[in-house]
């Protein structure tokens, strides 16, 4: 999931680049949806690995 945000950063930012706004927005705003769904994902899988008894890695 991270690599698709990075991804969608990307293409952002070539967006931006050339002037298509809409796109660029569009892009980003995929891009921090994602992220932010990695980073719950992430807290959630350490959390419930903390609550199983293993150590976080």
């Amino acid at each position: 999931m991270l690599g698709w945000a990075v991804t969608f950063l990307v293409i952002a930012i070539i967006a931006a680049l050339f002037g298509f706004g809409g796109i660029a927005g569009a892009s980003a705003g995929i891009a921090q949806i994602l992220f932010f769904v990695f980073l719950v994902l992430f807290v959630v899988a350490m959390v419930a690995r903390a609550v199983r008894g293993k150590p976080p890695v």
